[in-house]
């Protein structure tokens, strides 16, 4: 994996993958990779270690889930680099997932504290009465045109939209954010607590943020024998699936 970016390639940047790389969350690096590159698409996937500066010239930055103490330090560590704000200004796409999700917002709480969050969408995270685990589904924001949402959430926050952030999906099954609504969007910045991988289970979604990156309308379809099944299978486990 590459350290810097290539000029012509679609770059993905992992972010922070020593301090927030729980759950499996690299697969979603790995599936964008797969679905760019099976469409001709040059990728040049960038891994940006917490001591390293992130780039500011990429197209499509991943966060993933973390335990408390490293999504505050991930935090601290982004606030003071700058460049993912940078990066969303200019429109670069942003997906994060639990932990990652919950730091793109205004604070969240870690080990009992509030911590600052990016600000990139108007929502804020704090702790909830139980813990969410287990299967996560629901109706994804007609605007976006995308089949349900399928994951697997294990968090313990419970998360709190403003009137600028539109949630990604309506609940059907598990607590996204609490018990109503799933994850959030704005723009080209879009966070969730799906696990699973979340591109895995929903290769829709990443054709969206693939389309996001290139401007493109539409992409080539691919073989989505394996995928289908794989949703087929998770979405028919939910209670009355």
């Amino acid at each position: 994996m590459s350290s810097e970016p290539g000029p012509s390639a679609l770059r993905l940047v992992w972010v922070y993958p020593d301090l927030m790389s729980t759950y499996g969350d690299q697969g979603n690096l790995l599936i964008l990779a797969h679905r760019a590159g099976a469409r001709g698409l040059a990728v040049e996937p960038v891994a940006v270690r917490s001591p390293q500066r992130l780039p500011e010239q990429a197209d499509i930055y991943l966060l993933g889930g973390a335990e408390d103490g490293p999504q505050a330090l991930a935090a601290q560590r982004l606030n003071e680099d700058g460049a993912l704000h940078r990066a969303a200004r200019r429109g670069s796409v942003i997906f994060a997932v639990c932990a990652g999700y919950q730091l793109l917002g205004r604070w969240f709480y870690a080990k009992g504290e509030r911590h600052p969050g990016l600000e990139l969408l108007d929502l804020h995270s704090d702790r909830g009465p139980t813990r969410a685990v287990g299967e996560l589904a629901g109706q994804v924001d007609p605007q976006l045109g995308l089949p349900v949402l399928t994951g697997f959430e294990n968090h313990g926050g419970r998360t709190h939209l403003g009137p600028e952030a539109a949630p990604l999906a309506r609940v059907s099954a598990g607590i996204g954010n609490d018990g109503t609504t799933e994850g959030a969007h704005r723009g080209t910045v879009l966070g969730t607590y799906a696990h699973g991988p979340a591109l895995a289970r929903n290769p829709a979604l990443a054709d969206l943020l693939l389309r996001w990156a290139t401007g493109a309308d539409r992409l080539p379809p691919l073989d989505e024998t394996w995928t289908d099944r794989l949703r087929s299978e998770r979405l028919a486990a939910l209670p009355g699936g």
